[in-house]
């Protein structure tokens, strides 16, 4: 099956999306179906036209063109879209933005017209707030929503309830690490932070905390992996708070290298703020053997067992996340249980393979009517 693959970036950016992509064609490539990226270009220093192996990797400037409101450039990237839709010929269009790319899908669909499978990862603020956002008629067009976890699902179908009878929830799984998981370090506790350093994710809410622990726990230290615009705010908060002589900022990780450096932790922080729609860091601790203090947002909360493979605390609360990080750290044993419960999770519930299977069956189940009959049109 020939799929037009549409991501909101692609690599070598690094977010959930990138990461989640770039371990799903393959191996679905394995089974036979054919693949073009399309994807926004974040600079013009990134070439339009690349690879990801043997799939060809397609980059415009889809959200530049809309904010300048360029009318020239926007009507060329059409008859571009449109020419790559028909020199591809998919059988399917698998959507998995509802920004600016999912604008120029909506308006070319009639250019070589195939269903539409949508993966819903997140929601934004103003895709919550406008009744007609992209968002919304993306979720109209689609002929099946994916959505990565219950709480997506049902944000969807509360922003379009027609999705409740088109849907159904596809969790994230990612290949199994290369490695076996280490000891935890309990006499020397290492704290680990990672992403992409913005506001939405937190870290600050983690610096704050770690003041707290290291009062407790001296001998902790916090690891701060991950770049972004509020890095060096988050570095002077660490010199603000006296506490920079103990966290180490590694700045941007090699994926391959994220197992190891999970493996160095002792427990894996991931305080968000937003609602995260699943939450891929703690996964990959889990995956690890890694227990996981994490905010109850979202669908973190599916992700991570409360009081099984890690804690949950409230949202903008430093206080409880240190108090539950102290917390475990005294407790050695809950520990290394709660990791290795994660461990189990992550192999059944969130097993790589089983998600594979599920999309290749959509695949198959998406194509098997042939185009569909309803849409939204501009």
């Amino acid at each position: 099956m020939r799929v037009l693959f549409w991501v909101p970036r692609f690599l070598p950016s690094i977010g959930g999306i990138e990461v989640w992509s770039s371990r799903l064609m393959p191996a679905l490539q394995q089974r036979g179906h054919e693949f073009l990226v399309l994807a926004s270009r974040t600079s013009r220093q990134t070439p339009e036209v690349s690879s990801f192996g043997s799939i060809e990797v397609r980059k415009l400037e889809f959200e530049p063109a809309l904010v300048r409101r360029d009318m020239s450039e926007i009507k060329k990237m059409l008859l571009e879209v449109g020419q790559i839709k028909r020199d591809f010929a998919p059988d399917l269009v698998h959507m998995n933005t509802s920004m600016g790319g999912a604008y120029f899908n909506l308006l070319t669909r009639n250019h070589h017209p195939v269903p539409e499978l949508f993966t819903l990862h997140f929601l934004n603020q103003a895709d919550r707030l406008e009744s007609n956002s992209l968002m919304v008629r993306t979720l109209i067009s689609a002929k099946w929503v994916a959505a990565v976890s219950r709480f997506m699902l049902d944000e969807g179908v509360r922003l379009a309830p027609d999705v409740s009878r088109r849907s159904s929830v596809v969790v994230n799984g990612l290949p199994w690490p290369g490695m076996m998981p280490g000891a935890l370090p309990v006499d020397h506790p290492r704290l680990l932070v990672m992403g992409r350093a913005v506001a939405e994710k937190g870290f600050d809410i983690a610096l704050a905390a770690f003041d707290t622990v290291r009062r407790r726990r001296p001998d902790a230290r916090l690891t701060v992996a991950g770049s972004g615009h509020a890095m060096p705010e988050l570095r002077q908060q660490a010199v603000d708070r006296g506490v920079a002589d103990g966290v180490d900022f590694l700045g941007w990780i090699e994926p391959s290298a994220i197992p190891e450096l999970i493996n160095r932790a002792s427990l894996v922080l991931v305080p968000s703020r937003w609602e995260e729609p699943f939450g891929l860091v703690a996964l990959e601790a889990a995956q690890m053997g890694r227990p996981v203090v994490a905010t109850d947002v979202g669908g973190l909360g599916e992700v991570v067992a409360h009081g099984e493979t890690g804690l949950l605390v409230p949202r903008e609360d430093p206080a409880a996340m240190a108090e539950a990080i102290v917390t475990l750290l005294a407790d050695p044993e809950r520990m290394q249980a709660m990791g290795q419960a994660g461990r189990e999770r992550a192999a059944t519930m969130f097993a790589f393979e089983r998600m594979v299977d599920a999309y290749d069956a959509l695949y198959a189940q998406v194509t098997a009517g042939g185009p569909q009959g309803r849409g939204w049109s501009a």
